[in-house]
């Protein structure tokens, strides 16, 4: 596909996504705004698990759904079955994850994770040298310490052990808690008006969600809204300043997903507040574009 518009190249950088895609619905939102951003090179795209059985091979049917609307491609690796504790054996995405950290390469990488941590954990733990060669930007944790959970958090809870060796790790990671991933509100209305409307990848997106909204599993949403808090992992990745940030040591992740001091844990930086306009003007507006394309 040619791109929407180019940017500078010595700008660009290489991305792998690792995401839970099936497991709700604001996953694909993520993964089509880093598909049409120019900046991000999309190395592959890593299965997750969501800590049920067969849930890393459904989101890697969503992941390639998502594709085939958008009429692209782009390598989609399955991930590990389900937390290190259970799945041993280093899956093709870990594997990926390794092979591209360790290639040469002038332009950075970044490992964007939307889920479960797993992936990137069993690589980290196979080929410790590839923490000194790549960026993580994770969604997960409820933050700094200390910080009982307020509820039980999805991404960290559903592999505390790959949560806190990677945040035991020393890798250089940018971590988006669930005070702040939770502020990135989109109304369904907006979604219909604005993102339906983009071709058959923004009907995708808005059926999808809609299937989720009216399932049993979607009983914490608020019912006419969504909280797409997966995108600040793209929105940093475009843009490190559109939110603030502190650096702090790495929080532990207890059992209950709260946060608890470990003095050993590395200073990480912790995200306080992203844009989140930003996040979804920029989305819609590629969507618009892509769908448009007598504009590209």
């Amino acid at each position: 596909m040619k791109q929407l518009f180019d940017i500078p190249e010595y700008k660009k950088i290489r991305v792998i996504i690792d995401t839970d895609a099936a497991c709700e619905a604001d996953d694909p939102f993520a993964i089509v705004q880093a598909l049409l951003s120019p900046k991000l090179i999309v190395k592959g795209i890593a299965a997750e698990h969501f800590a049920l059985d067969g849930s890393m091979e459904k989101s890697y049917d969503e992941i390639r759904t998502i594709l085939d609307a958008m009429e692209m491609e782009c390598p989609v690796l399955k991930g590990q079955e389900g937390p290190l504790s259970k799945d041993e054996k280093l899956s093709e995405a870990s594997e990926f994850i390794i092979n591209e950290a360790m290639r040469e390469d002038e332009k950075p990488l970044f490992v964007l994770c939307q889920a479960a941590i797993t992936n990137v954990a069993m690589a980290l733990k196979s080929e410790p040298k590839i923490k000194e060669r790549m960026t993580v930007i994770w969604i997960g944790t409820h933050g700094k310490v200390p910080n009982k959970a307020p509820f039980r958090e999805f991404n960290a809870g559903n592999d505390v052990e790959a949560a806190n060796l990677i945040l035991e790790s020393g890798v250089t990671l940018w971590l988006v808690p669930s005070y702040v991933y939770t502020t990135i509100n989109i109304g369904i209305a907006e979604i219909k008006r604005r993102i339906a409307p983009c071709g058959k990848i923004g009907q995708h997106l808005y059926e999808n969600l809609m299937a989720y909204n009216h399932s049993e599993g979607a009983g914490w949403t608020q019912g006419e809204s969504w909280s797409l808090g997966d995108s600040p992992a793209i929105a940093l990745a475009l843009n490190p300043g559109c939110g603030h940030f502190e650096t702090a040591p790495a929080p532990h992740v207890e059992e209950d997903t709260s946060s608890s001091e470990k003095p050993s844990n590395p200073q990480i930086r912790i995200y306080k507040d992203v844009d989140s306009r930003y996040i979804l003007e920029d989305l819609i507006a590629k969507l618009e574009l892509f769908a448009d394309r007598e504009h590209i």
